[in-house]
Protein backbone atom coordinates (compact mmCIF):
# COMPACT_ATOMS: atom_id res chain seq x y z
CA UNK A 1 0.00 0.00 0.00
CA UNK A 2 1.30 3.20 -1.06
CA UNK A 3 0.31 7.03 0.38
CA UNK A 4 1.14 9.97 -1.86
CA UNK A 5 3.06 11.49 2.07
CA UNK A 6 6.49 11.88 0.65
CA UNK A 7 9.01 10.38 3.18
CA UNK A 8 11.01 12.27 5.03
CA UNK A 9 14.71 12.87 4.21
CA UNK A 10 17.30 11.28 6.23
CA UNK A 11 19.63 14.04 8.16
CA UNK A 12 23.08 14.32 6.71
CA UNK A 13 25.45 12.36 9.60
CA UNK A 14 27.67 15.44 11.25
CA UNK A 15 31.39 15.89 9.90
CA UNK A 16 33.91 14.04 12.04
CA UNK A 17 36.99 15.71 12.84
CA UNK A 18 39.93 14.74 10.68
CA UNK A 19 43.57 14.43 11.38
CA UNK A 20 44.46 18.09 11.01
CA UNK A 21 41.47 19.88 12.58
CA UNK A 22 42.21 17.58 15.44
CA UNK A 23 45.90 18.61 15.83
CA UNK A 24 45.25 21.99 15.93
CA UNK A 25 42.86 21.75 18.54
CA UNK A 26 45.37 19.62 20.78
CA UNK A 27 48.32 22.07 19.40
CA UNK A 28 45.84 25.65 20.26
CA UNK A 29 44.23 24.68 23.72
CA UNK A 30 47.47 23.48 25.02
CA UNK A 31 49.25 26.79 23.92
CA UNK A 32 46.32 28.68 25.19
CA UNK A 33 46.83 26.64 29.03
CA UNK A 34 50.73 28.33 29.19
CA UNK A 35 49.41 31.57 27.57
CA UNK A 36 46.99 31.45 30.69
CA UNK A 37 49.76 30.12 33.01
CA UNK A 38 52.48 33.32 32.05
CA UNK A 39 49.89 35.82 32.14
CA UNK A 40 48.54 34.88 35.25
CA UNK A 41 52.21 35.35 37.10
CA UNK A 42 51.75 39.34 35.53
CA UNK A 43 48.26 39.07 36.83
CA UNK A 44 49.20 38.45 40.14
CA UNK A 45 51.92 40.75 40.21
CA UNK A 46 50.72 43.93 42.08
CA UNK A 47 49.60 41.98 45.14
CA UNK A 48 51.65 39.41 45.32
CA UNK A 49 55.44 40.45 43.94
CA UNK A 50 57.36 38.54 41.21
CA UNK A 51 58.73 36.23 43.82
CA UNK A 52 59.96 32.96 43.39
CA UNK A 53 56.98 31.58 45.91
CA UNK A 54 54.64 33.61 43.43
CA UNK A 55 56.08 31.61 40.20
CA UNK A 56 56.20 28.01 42.10
CA UNK A 57 52.35 28.50 43.22
CA UNK A 58 51.12 29.47 39.73
CA UNK A 59 53.41 26.62 38.04
CA UNK A 60 52.06 24.04 40.46
CA UNK A 61 48.26 25.48 39.82
CA UNK A 62 48.63 24.96 36.57
CA UNK A 63 50.56 21.60 36.65
CA UNK A 64 47.58 20.94 38.95
CA UNK A 65 45.36 21.74 36.06
CA UNK A 66 46.85 19.99 33.05
CA UNK A 67 47.44 16.57 35.57
CA UNK A 68 43.54 16.58 36.82
CA UNK A 69 42.37 18.22 33.12
CA UNK A 70 44.13 14.74 31.57
CA UNK A 71 43.35 12.23 34.03
CA UNK A 72 39.57 13.38 34.02
CA UNK A 73 39.64 14.26 31.06
CA UNK A 74 40.29 10.71 29.60
CA UNK A 75 37.72 9.51 31.76
CA UNK A 76 35.31 11.62 30.34
CA UNK A 77 36.34 10.31 27.08
CA UNK A 78 35.28 6.55 27.72
CA UNK A 79 31.98 8.18 28.95
CA UNK A 80 30.57 10.91 27.07
CA UNK A 81 30.93 11.34 23.32
CA UNK A 82 33.77 13.00 23.08
CA UNK A 83 32.06 15.11 19.96
CA UNK A 84 29.46 16.45 22.26
CA UNK A 85 31.89 17.19 24.85
CA UNK A 86 34.73 19.39 22.95
CA UNK A 87 32.64 22.84 22.23
CA UNK A 88 31.46 22.94 25.59
CA UNK A 89 35.00 22.98 27.38
CA UNK A 90 36.68 24.86 24.60
CA UNK A 91 33.71 27.37 25.40
CA UNK A 92 33.67 27.44 29.34
CA UNK A 93 37.19 28.09 29.07
CA UNK A 94 36.99 31.04 27.28
CA UNK A 95 34.16 32.46 29.56
CA UNK A 96 36.64 31.90 32.45
CA UNK A 97 39.62 32.75 30.98
CA UNK A 98 37.63 36.38 29.87
CA UNK A 99 36.71 36.88 33.39
CA UNK A 100 39.98 36.39 35.03
CA UNK A 101 41.30 39.84 34.86
CA UNK A 102 37.93 41.46 36.76
CA UNK A 103 37.53 38.58 39.07
CA UNK A 104 41.17 38.67 40.14
CA UNK A 105 41.79 42.35 40.48
CA UNK A 106 38.15 42.42 42.37
CA UNK A 107 39.20 39.72 44.82
CA UNK A 108 42.50 41.64 45.25
CA UNK A 109 40.58 44.93 46.39
CA UNK A 110 38.05 43.98 48.51
CA UNK A 111 37.79 43.53 52.30
CA UNK A 112 41.52 41.96 53.23
CA UNK A 113 42.44 40.52 50.00
CA UNK A 114 41.74 37.22 51.57
CA UNK A 115 39.51 36.16 48.37
CA UNK A 116 42.98 36.68 45.78
CA UNK A 117 44.52 33.08 46.22
CA UNK A 118 40.77 30.65 46.07
CA UNK A 119 39.94 33.52 42.85
CA UNK A 120 43.49 32.90 41.70
CA UNK A 121 43.51 29.40 42.31
CA UNK A 122 40.37 28.67 40.19
CA UNK A 123 41.21 31.34 37.49
CA UNK A 124 44.46 28.95 36.58
CA UNK A 125 42.91 25.58 37.40
CA UNK A 126 39.64 25.65 35.57
CA UNK A 127 40.28 26.67 31.84
CA UNK A 128 43.90 24.75 32.22
CA UNK A 129 41.82 21.84 33.38
CA UNK A 130 39.05 22.14 30.54
CA UNK A 131 41.58 22.90 28.34
CA UNK A 132 43.93 20.08 29.03
CA UNK A 133 40.93 17.52 28.69
CA UNK A 134 40.65 18.71 25.33
CA UNK A 135 43.89 16.22 24.30
CA UNK A 136 42.18 12.84 25.48
CA UNK A 137 38.94 13.33 24.20
CA UNK A 138 40.54 14.43 20.60
CA UNK A 139 42.62 11.08 21.50
CA UNK A 140 39.15 9.20 21.87
CA UNK A 141 38.28 10.49 18.21
CA UNK A 142 40.89 9.68 16.82
CA UNK A 143 41.68 6.07 17.91
CA UNK A 144 40.31 4.03 15.02
CA UNK A 145 42.13 1.24 14.63
CA UNK A 146 43.81 -0.35 17.90
CA UNK A 147 46.71 -1.09 15.80
CA UNK A 148 47.71 2.52 15.62
CA UNK A 149 47.07 3.20 19.03
CA UNK A 150 50.47 4.07 20.16
CA UNK A 151 51.11 6.24 16.31
CA UNK A 152 48.05 8.03 17.43
CA UNK A 153 48.86 8.97 21.48
CA UNK A 154 52.34 9.38 20.87
CA UNK A 155 51.31 12.20 17.77
CA UNK A 156 49.22 14.15 19.74
CA UNK A 157 51.12 14.03 22.88
CA UNK A 158 54.04 15.63 21.03
CA UNK A 159 51.59 17.69 19.41
CA UNK A 160 50.36 19.21 22.65
CA UNK A 161 54.03 19.20 23.80
CA UNK A 162 54.67 21.87 20.53
CA UNK A 163 51.93 23.97 21.40
CA UNK A 164 53.16 24.35 25.47
CA UNK A 165 56.22 25.62 23.44
CA UNK A 166 54.86 27.96 21.44
CA UNK A 167 52.13 29.43 23.46
CA UNK A 168 54.98 29.84 25.90
CA UNK A 169 57.32 31.91 23.14
CA UNK A 170 54.88 33.44 22.21
CA UNK A 171 53.80 34.83 24.94
CA UNK A 172 57.19 35.46 26.92
CA UNK A 173 58.59 36.98 23.64
CA UNK A 174 55.79 38.47 21.76
CA UNK A 175 52.29 39.01 23.86
CA UNK A 176 53.53 40.53 27.44
CA UNK A 177 55.80 42.86 25.60
CA UNK A 178 52.91 44.36 22.73
CA UNK A 179 49.17 43.67 24.57
CA UNK A 180 48.45 44.60 28.34
CA UNK A 181 47.16 41.33 30.21
CA UNK A 182 43.77 42.60 30.19
CA UNK A 183 43.37 42.31 26.66
CA UNK A 184 45.38 38.81 26.38
CA UNK A 185 43.16 37.06 28.70
CA UNK A 186 39.66 38.52 27.14
CA UNK A 187 41.05 38.07 23.69
CA UNK A 188 42.19 34.67 24.61
CA UNK A 189 38.64 33.98 25.99
CA UNK A 190 36.95 35.01 22.56
CA UNK A 191 39.24 32.89 20.55
CA UNK A 192 38.28 29.63 22.80
CA UNK A 193 34.65 30.65 22.39
CA UNK A 194 34.87 31.12 18.58
CA UNK A 195 36.90 27.71 18.64
CA UNK A 196 33.98 26.06 20.62
CA UNK A 197 31.52 27.23 17.79
CA UNK A 198 33.29 26.32 15.00
CA UNK A 199 34.23 22.33 16.73
CA UNK A 200 30.27 22.55 17.15
CA UNK A 201 29.62 23.26 13.30
CA UNK A 202 32.18 20.65 12.79
CA UNK A 203 31.18 17.86 14.45
CA UNK A 204 27.65 18.31 15.85
CA UNK A 205 26.29 20.37 12.99
CA UNK A 206 24.65 23.30 15.19
CA UNK A 207 25.22 26.45 16.19
CA UNK A 208 26.62 26.57 20.43
CA UNK A 209 27.96 29.23 22.85
CA UNK A 210 25.47 32.07 22.47
CA UNK A 211 25.38 32.97 26.11
CA UNK A 212 28.92 32.47 27.09
CA UNK A 213 29.27 34.95 24.08
CA UNK A 214 27.70 37.93 25.46
CA UNK A 215 29.58 36.43 28.97
CA UNK A 216 32.72 37.03 27.26
CA UNK A 217 31.94 40.56 25.85
CA UNK A 218 30.24 41.58 29.92
CA UNK A 219 33.69 40.33 30.85
CA UNK A 220 35.78 42.59 28.51
CA UNK A 221 33.50 45.31 29.27
CA UNK A 222 34.29 44.56 33.17
CA UNK A 223 38.19 44.45 32.57
CA UNK A 224 38.61 47.58 31.31
CA UNK A 225 36.74 49.31 34.85
CA UNK A 226 38.18 46.45 36.75
CA UNK A 227 39.80 47.68 40.01
CA UNK A 228 43.88 47.21 40.71
CA UNK A 229 44.84 48.28 37.27
CA UNK A 230 48.28 49.75 36.11
CA UNK A 231 48.78 53.25 34.06
CA UNK A 232 51.60 50.96 32.05
CA UNK A 233 52.02 47.69 31.46
CA UNK A 234 55.35 47.32 31.26
CA UNK A 235 57.71 43.67 29.80
CA UNK A 236 58.46 42.96 33.69
CA UNK A 237 55.84 45.18 35.70
CA UNK A 238 52.51 47.02 36.35
CA UNK A 239 53.70 50.22 36.51
CA UNK A 240 51.77 53.50 38.08
CA UNK A 241 53.09 57.21 38.62
CA UNK A 242 51.20 58.76 41.17
CA UNK A 243 51.82 62.51 41.90
CA UNK A 244 52.68 63.26 46.06
CA UNK A 245 49.43 65.43 47.59
CA UNK A 246 52.20 67.27 50.28
CA UNK A 247 54.29 68.09 47.14
CA UNK A 248 52.76 69.45 44.11
CA UNK A 249 56.16 68.59 42.03
CA UNK A 250 56.87 65.08 43.37
CA UNK A 251 56.25 62.01 41.73
CA UNK A 252 56.37 58.19 43.17
CA UNK A 253 57.10 55.25 40.95
CA UNK A 254 55.26 52.33 41.84
CA UNK A 255 56.19 49.05 40.21
CA UNK A 256 54.06 45.89 41.23
CA UNK A 257 53.37 46.25 44.87
CA UNK A 258 56.97 48.37 45.56
CA UNK A 259 57.15 52.52 45.60
CA UNK A 260 60.22 51.99 43.86
CA UNK A 261 61.57 55.65 43.33
CA UNK A 262 60.66 59.24 44.22
CA UNK A 263 61.27 61.84 41.85
CA UNK A 264 61.52 65.53 42.33
CA UNK A 265 60.87 66.91 38.94
CA UNK A 266 61.46 70.54 40.11
CA UNK A 267 64.44 69.65 42.80
CA UNK A 268 66.79 66.92 41.77
CA UNK A 269 68.36 67.34 45.19
CA UNK A 270 64.93 66.54 47.00
CA UNK A 271 65.92 62.68 47.93
CA UNK A 272 62.30 61.43 49.51
CA UNK A 273 63.03 58.45 50.43
CA UNK A 274 65.25 56.74 53.19
CA UNK A 275 67.74 54.99 51.58
CA UNK A 276 68.39 56.99 49.22
CA UNK A 277 69.54 59.73 51.56
CA UNK A 278 71.59 57.12 53.46
CA UNK A 279 73.11 56.43 50.06
CA UNK A 280 73.82 59.80 49.12
CA UNK A 281 75.24 59.77 52.74
CA UNK A 282 77.80 58.01 52.05
CA UNK A 283 78.53 58.81 48.58
CA UNK A 284 78.79 62.59 49.79
CA UNK A 285 80.87 62.24 52.26
CA UNK A 286 83.58 59.68 50.33
CA UNK A 287 84.34 62.25 47.63
CA UNK A 288 85.34 65.69 47.92
CA UNK A 289 82.09 67.91 47.38
CA UNK A 290 81.59 69.00 43.78
CA UNK A 291 83.97 65.91 42.46
CA UNK A 292 82.65 64.97 39.33
CA UNK A 293 82.29 61.29 39.43
CA UNK A 294 82.43 57.44 36.81
CA UNK A 295 79.40 55.78 38.16
CA UNK A 296 77.50 52.92 37.17
CA UNK A 297 73.65 51.79 38.56
CA UNK A 298 72.49 48.95 38.65
CA UNK A 299 68.90 49.23 38.18
CA UNK A 300 67.14 52.09 37.11
CA UNK A 301 64.11 52.86 38.39
CA UNK A 302 62.78 56.82 38.48
CA UNK A 303 66.43 57.03 37.66
CA UNK A 304 66.29 59.42 41.19
CA UNK A 305 70.33 58.73 42.35
CA UNK A 306 71.51 59.74 38.85
CA UNK A 307 69.56 63.14 38.62
CA UNK A 308 70.84 63.30 42.02
CA UNK A 309 74.42 63.15 41.18
CA UNK A 310 74.13 65.34 38.03
CA UNK A 311 73.06 68.25 40.13
CA UNK A 312 75.42 68.47 43.18
CA UNK A 313 78.39 66.75 41.22
CA UNK A 314 78.10 68.52 37.88
CA UNK A 315 80.33 67.23 35.02
CA UNK A 316 79.35 63.37 36.54
CA UNK A 317 78.86 60.36 33.89
CA UNK A 318 76.38 58.08 34.78
CA UNK A 319 75.49 54.56 33.22
CA UNK A 320 72.67 52.93 34.14
CA UNK A 321 71.25 49.29 33.22
CA UNK A 322 67.44 49.41 32.86
CA UNK A 323 65.89 45.69 32.53
CA UNK A 324 62.37 46.96 31.36
CA UNK A 325 62.14 48.85 28.31
CA UNK A 326 58.76 50.35 29.34
CA UNK A 327 60.21 51.59 32.76
CA UNK A 328 62.54 53.57 30.64
CA UNK A 329 59.47 55.12 28.45
CA UNK A 330 57.24 56.08 31.86
CA UNK A 331 60.74 57.59 33.07
CA UNK A 332 61.07 59.82 30.10
CA UNK A 333 56.87 60.40 29.31
CA UNK A 334 56.02 60.86 32.93
CA UNK A 335 59.37 61.39 34.86
CA UNK A 336 61.19 64.33 32.93
CA UNK A 337 63.81 61.96 32.15
CA UNK A 338 66.44 63.55 29.57
CA UNK A 339 69.24 61.54 28.73
CA UNK A 340 72.57 62.76 26.91
CA UNK A 341 76.37 62.05 27.25
CA UNK A 342 76.37 62.31 30.85
CA UNK A 343 73.52 60.23 31.85
CA UNK A 344 73.21 57.22 29.44
CA UNK A 345 70.90 54.49 29.67
CA UNK A 346 70.93 50.95 28.58
CA UNK A 347 67.98 48.51 28.54
CA UNK A 348 69.71 44.93 29.67
CA UNK A 349 70.15 42.73 32.72
CA UNK A 350 72.48 44.35 35.18
CA UNK A 351 75.06 41.32 35.38
CA UNK A 352 75.68 41.43 31.42
CA UNK A 353 75.39 45.28 31.52
CA UNK A 354 78.47 44.36 34.35
CA UNK A 355 80.35 42.00 32.24
CA UNK A 356 80.12 44.42 29.11
CA UNK A 357 82.33 47.37 31.20
CA UNK A 358 85.88 47.97 30.92
CA UNK A 359 88.37 47.25 33.85
CA UNK A 360 88.69 50.03 36.55
CA UNK A 361 86.28 52.65 34.24
CA UNK A 362 84.36 53.46 37.54
CA UNK A 363 84.62 55.53 40.50
CA UNK A 364 81.32 54.16 42.26
CA UNK A 365 78.54 51.34 41.56
CA UNK A 366 75.05 51.88 43.21
CA UNK A 367 73.22 48.83 43.17
CA UNK A 368 69.29 49.42 43.34
CA UNK A 369 67.83 46.92 41.23
CA UNK A 370 64.83 44.44 42.35
CA UNK A 371 62.90 41.90 41.17
CA UNK A 372 59.26 41.89 42.67
CA UNK A 373 60.88 42.27 47.24
CA UNK A 374 64.57 41.39 46.70
CA UNK A 375 67.36 41.86 44.81
CA UNK A 376 67.72 39.60 41.81
CA UNK A 377 69.54 36.93 43.07
CA UNK A 378 72.30 36.70 40.61
CA UNK A 379 73.44 40.01 41.28
CA UNK A 380 74.14 38.97 44.86
CA UNK A 381 76.23 36.49 44.08
CA UNK A 382 80.25 36.27 44.78
CA UNK A 383 80.73 36.15 40.95
CA UNK A 384 78.30 39.30 40.44
CA UNK A 385 80.47 41.26 43.45
CA UNK A 386 83.82 40.04 41.61
CA UNK A 387 82.42 41.83 38.16
CA UNK A 388 81.78 45.02 40.58
CA UNK A 389 85.21 45.02 41.46
CA UNK A 390 86.37 44.34 38.47
CA UNK A 391 85.07 48.02 37.19
CA UNK A 392 86.16 49.78 39.86
CA UNK A 393 88.98 52.08 40.23
CA UNK A 394 91.22 51.32 43.38
CA UNK A 395 89.64 53.58 45.55
CA UNK A 396 86.14 53.01 44.32
CA UNK A 397 82.84 52.24 45.94
CA UNK A 398 80.34 49.92 45.87
CA UNK A 399 76.87 50.83 47.30
CA UNK A 400 73.75 48.91 47.46
CA UNK A 401 70.24 48.86 48.61
CA UNK A 402 68.54 45.85 50.11
CA UNK A 403 65.65 44.65 51.32
CA UNK A 404 64.98 42.47 54.39
CA UNK A 405 63.27 41.13 57.21
CA UNK A 406 62.83 38.96 60.36
CA UNK A 407 66.11 37.37 61.01
CA UNK A 408 67.68 39.25 57.95
CA UNK A 409 69.35 36.40 56.62
CA UNK A 410 69.38 37.46 53.22
CA UNK A 411 71.10 40.75 54.21
CA UNK A 412 73.54 39.33 56.90
CA UNK A 413 74.87 36.54 53.78
CA UNK A 414 75.03 39.19 51.14
CA UNK A 415 77.45 41.29 53.76
CA UNK A 416 78.95 37.97 54.18
CA UNK A 417 79.48 37.71 49.96
CA UNK A 418 80.88 41.54 50.14
CA UNK A 419 83.30 40.81 52.80
CA UNK A 420 84.74 37.86 50.53
CA UNK A 421 85.40 40.40 47.85
CA UNK A 422 86.02 43.55 49.41
CA UNK A 423 88.46 44.84 52.39
CA UNK A 424 86.17 47.12 53.85
CA UNK A 425 82.47 46.43 54.04
CA UNK A 426 79.70 48.58 56.47
CA UNK A 427 75.97 48.33 56.45
CA UNK A 428 73.79 50.76 57.33
CA UNK A 429 70.01 50.69 58.07
CA UNK A 430 67.67 52.19 60.83
CA UNK A 431 68.86 51.75 64.36
CA UNK A 432 65.55 49.20 65.29
CA UNK A 433 66.72 46.95 62.49
CA UNK A 434 69.25 45.60 63.95
CA UNK A 435 67.72 45.33 67.24
CA UNK A 436 64.73 44.62 66.59
CA UNK A 437 62.03 41.32 66.85
CA UNK A 438 61.21 38.73 64.04
CA UNK A 439 59.19 41.42 61.90
CA UNK A 440 62.29 43.73 62.18
CA UNK A 441 63.54 45.23 59.03
CA UNK A 442 63.03 47.25 55.98
CA UNK A 443 66.03 48.97 53.80
CA UNK A 444 69.32 48.49 54.39
CA UNK A 445 72.14 50.01 53.01
CA UNK A 446 75.75 47.72 52.14
CA UNK A 447 78.47 49.45 51.37
CA UNK A 448 82.13 47.84 50.36
CA UNK A 449 85.80 49.21 49.33
CA UNK A 450 89.19 48.45 48.98
CA UNK A 451 89.81 51.15 50.40
CA UNK A 452 88.42 52.55 54.22
CA UNK A 453 85.26 54.56 53.78
CA UNK A 454 84.71 57.50 56.35
CA UNK A 455 81.95 55.40 58.18
CA UNK A 456 81.77 58.17 61.27
CA UNK A 457 81.70 60.92 58.71
CA UNK A 458 78.82 58.99 56.42
CA UNK A 459 76.82 58.59 60.37
CA UNK A 460 77.12 62.57 60.80
CA UNK A 461 75.81 62.90 57.57
CA UNK A 462 72.74 60.75 58.26
CA UNK A 463 72.25 62.36 61.34
CA UNK A 464 72.30 65.80 59.62
CA UNK A 465 69.42 64.36 57.63
CA UNK A 466 67.64 63.26 60.64
CA UNK A 467 67.32 59.88 59.17
CA UNK A 468 67.83 57.75 62.66
CA UNK A 469 70.26 55.39 60.97
CA UNK A 470 73.01 53.62 62.43
CA UNK A 471 76.28 52.52 60.17
CA UNK A 472 77.85 48.89 61.92
CA UNK A 473 81.59 48.27 60.74
CA UNK A 474 84.40 46.31 61.88
CA UNK A 475 83.92 44.56 64.80
CA UNK A 476 80.72 45.21 65.00
CA UNK A 477 79.51 44.19 61.92
CA UNK A 478 81.64 40.99 61.90
CA UNK A 479 79.59 40.22 64.78
CA UNK A 480 76.49 40.99 63.29
CA UNK A 481 77.05 39.07 60.64
CA UNK A 482 78.42 35.41 61.87
CA UNK A 483 78.62 32.81 60.33
CA UNK A 484 76.40 33.78 57.42
CA UNK A 485 77.19 31.58 54.18
CA UNK A 486 78.70 33.54 50.89
CA UNK A 487 76.32 33.42 47.93
CA UNK A 488 77.63 31.64 45.10
CA UNK A 489 76.21 31.33 41.51
CA UNK A 490 75.92 27.38 42.31
CA UNK A 491 74.05 28.46 45.12
CA UNK A 492 71.83 31.55 46.27
CA UNK A 493 68.85 31.05 47.81
CA UNK A 494 67.87 34.52 48.24
CA UNK A 495 64.46 34.04 48.22
CA UNK A 496 64.26 31.29 50.42
CA UNK A 497 66.55 33.13 52.41
CA UNK A 498 64.13 36.00 52.69
CA UNK A 499 61.68 35.47 55.34
CA UNK A 500 57.54 35.20 54.66
CA UNK A 501 57.11 38.97 56.43
CA UNK A 502 58.86 40.03 52.72
CA UNK A 503 55.57 39.59 51.10
CA UNK A 504 54.17 42.29 53.22
CA UNK A 505 57.87 44.21 52.75
CA UNK A 506 57.38 47.96 53.60
CA UNK A 507 58.44 50.68 50.68
CA UNK A 508 61.33 52.03 50.14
Amino acid sequence: MTTDREAPAASAPPATLGPRAGAVLVFGSSAAVLVVELVALRLLAPYLGLTLETSTLVIGLALTAIAAGSWLGGRAADRVPPRRALGPLLAVSGVAVALTPMSVRTAAEVGTGSLLLPVAALSIIVPGALLSAVTPMVTKLQLTDLHETGTVVGKLSGIATAGSIAGTVLTGFVLISTVPVSAILVGLGVVLLLSAVVVDLRVRGRRAAVAPAVVVALAALGATVAPGGCDVETTYHCAVVQQDPERESGRVLVLDTLRHSYVDLADPTHLEFAYMQAIASVVDTAWPEDTPLSAYHLGGGGLTFPRYLAQVRPGTQSLVSEIDPGVVRVDVERLGLDTGPELQVRVEDGRLGLRALTDDSRDLVVGDAFGGVSVPWHLTTREAVGHVRRVLVDDGVYVANLIDNGPLAFARAELATLGSVFGHVAVAAESDTFTGGPQAGGNLVAVASDRPVDLVAAQAAMDERGLGWVVLGGDELRAWVGDAEVLTDDFAPVDQLLTPYAVAAPSP
